[in-house]
């Protein structure tokens, strides 16, 4: 497995508290991008997204900035298909 380093900014109004906003948890986001089963890019953003089960097994998609080769700053994350 390739190492990735994830920037995870626990700020208020970091992407920690906006992807909590969706009850999503960093491990399920973690998992998604180390698992994906799609990708493709956001239409409202540009950026490119991910699709894949959180660890309870929702299917979520997983909004990213690929900052360098080995960096990812998830944007936001939500559940699919409600």
């Amino acid at each position: 497995m390739p190492y990735i380093k994830f920037i995870w900014n626990e700020e208020p109004d970091g992407n920690v508290d906006h992807i909590a906003e969706h009850g999503i948890s960093i491990e399920d986001v973690e998992e998604v991008l180390f698992n994906p089963v799609d990708r493709d890019v956001s239409r409202s953003s540009g950026y490119p997204m991910v699709f894949g089960y959180a660890l309870d097994g929702r299917y979520i998609a997983v909004v990213y900035e690929q900052v360098d080769h080995t960096t990812i700053y998830p944007i936001t994350a939500f559940e699919v298909g409600e």
